[in-house]
């Protein structure tokens, strides 16, 4: 009888050895921790930094990808040949114990018929051996089961000698002769005699092939690399466009033009930076403009008060009565130069989003108190005409404060114990309402051709030379209707007074909120 043979196969996976690590310490730091000389930054256009980080990512990519990938299939590889290992493993013990129940009573009728009928690929190879010598042989690589043929396995005789010497029953080596392989051990004892089966898988040819396969691949991939770093280039020169328009804008902007704009096409993030950049410009340009003409109003109001102040102060006589007379002019041409300068910095505050705060107010009560303060404008007969009812969201201040101003130059045009006329009223009704607030004059009036200007900065009526003054305070009152959304007008037949006034819009469904965001 034949014992079976115990087959104690552990077919582990290969070990790969750790990757040590060195660092490198520049020379002179080692032992001083002394930090390193920062090195100046050499900036790259944004173009050019887009596309090789995007270059960068991809060939880090495919090549964690392709690593990963190899080692995959070169796992495959020897999952492979374990499984080979292990299948000769299960047919030997089967065709032992048949053996054995038919009676085969030597170990070199067992492994002989076993080699014989054992059909090997390429890179496998079968080996019988009894009492340590070799008796059958099945070659992938020669048609024949002689021993003889192990001659044709390079390095065949240490790596036997290997083989039978090791403990464990199964492993992985390297062969400096046929490369990498992966062997199986099956010992088993007939009567007296004991043996053993070799199962030896070269892995090299395997593992050959899968570098050819991932070498092809790595071309194809160099290939993609360089072509998507041509669209990389492209993309990203089309992404940049609008930021190379704002940098050409802004090259081109100079210090007294600034209307050059910033093309913009789509809706993506870089479209919004050229409307922000847009929006900043227009920004920009409404300041400058408004300091512009800040500058130039001052330089035209006070050029005449100024010439007059230095001319007077030149001719100044030692006469008491003269200097009297000089100091009084001066001191009238200084006055009236801070008032431009108020009605200046007034309009100049115009522009602002503050310029008006909105408040819920009761009219009545606020047209009450602006005939109260007309009063001390002039010895005039202020009359209050009529008085609306209501509250309305406006800002009662620059109401005020645009109010008086006309009832400034309707003193200006009347004369002492003239009658002057103050009203307020609600027009329309719902969201059409509006307030009108009004001052009536009965002085000369103006004409058609004055009223279409007579708003306008430092326009001022030519009609009998009766309307004097800076040309800035109807300016002001038209500042001030428009910032709240409305309007100022002037109503008159020449020569037979005016009424000025302003509109404001106080719709009756209207929140402060609402009337706020209005006004801004």
């Amino acid at each position: 009888m034949t014992d079976a043979p115990t087959l104690p196969l552990d077919l582990g996976e290969p070990v790969i050895p750790a990757r040590s690590e060195t660092r490198v310490v520049p020379q002179g730091h080692a032992a001083s921790g002394a930090p390193l000389r920062t090195l100046r930054r050499r900036t790259l256009p944004a173009r050019w930094r887009i596309t090789l980080w995007i270059i960068l990512s991809t060939a880090i990519t495919l090549l964690a990808v392709g690593m990963i990938g190899r080692s995959i299939f070169l796992a495959g590889v020897e999952q492979s040949a374990n499984a080979e290992i292990e299948q000769e493993a299960a047919e030997f013990s089967r065709f032992a114990e048949d053996a054995a129940a038919s009676g085969h009573t030597t170990a070199e009728e067992l492994v002989g018929e076993y080699v014989d009928r054992q059909s090997v690929h390429e890179d496998e190879v079968v080996i019988a051996t009894v009492d340590g010598a070799v008796v059958a042989v099945a070659n992938g690589r020669v048609e024949a089961t002689d021993p003889s043929t192990l001659s044709a396995m390079p390095g065949a005789e240490e790596l036997v000698t290997a083989l039978l010497g090791e403990t464990a029953t199964s492993g992985a080596m390297d062969s400096p002769d046929a490369g990498p392989l992966r062997w199986g051990r099956l010992d088993f004892t007939t009567g007296d005699r004991d043996g053993a089966v070799l199962i030896v898988q070269y892995t090299q040819e395997a593992r050959s092939q899968v570098d050819a396969g991932f070498a092809t691949i790595a071309w194809v991939a160099l290939i993609g690399i360089l072509l998507s770093s041509g669209v990389a280039w492209l993309v990203a020169g089309q992404i940049l466009a609008p930021v190379r328009e704002v940098y050409r804008v802004a090259r081109d902007i100079g210090e007294h033009d600034l209307s050059a704009r910033v093309p913009v096409e789509g809706t993506d993030d870089i479209a919004a930076v050229a409307t922000t950049f847009n929006q900043m410009l227009d920004r920009l340009e409404a300041v400058h403009a408004t300091q512009q003409r800040f500058v130039d109003d001052a330089g035209h109001e006070l050029r005449t008060p100024i010439t007059i102040v230095r001319g007077q102060l030149e001719l100044l006589s030692e006469d008491p009565e003269e200097r009297a007379a000089t100091l009084r002019l001066v001191s009238d041409e200084l006055d009236r130069m801070s008032r431009i300068v108020t009605d200046l910095l007034v309009l100049a505050r115009a522009e602002q989003p503050d310029f008006v705060r909105v408040a819920n107010c009761d009219i009545a009560a606020l047209t009450l108190d602006i005939e109260a303060k007309a009063q001390n404008l002039g010895d005039r007969r202020w009359q209050l005409m009529e008085v609306a009812e209501g509250t309305a969201a406006l800002d009662p201040q620059r109401v005020t404060q645009a109010v008086l101003q006309l009832a400034a130059n309707a003193v200006q045009v009347t004369e002492v114990g003239d009658r002057i006329l103050i009203g307020s009223r609600f027009d329309g009704d719902g969201t059409e309402r509006r307030l009108r607030l009004w001052v009536r004059d009965s002085g000369p009036g103006v004409a058609a051709a004055d009223a279409e200007r007579i708003f306008e900065r430092f326009a001022r009526g030519d009609s009998s030379g009766a309307r004097r003054g800076s040309g800035l305070g109807l300016a002001i009152v038209r500042a001030i209707t428009d910032g709240h959304g409305g309007s100022a007008w002037v109503d008159s037949v020449f020569g037979e007074g005016a009424t000025f006034g302003i509109d404001l819009p106080a719709p009756t469904s209207a929140r402060l909120d609402a009337a706020a965001e209005r006004s801004e």
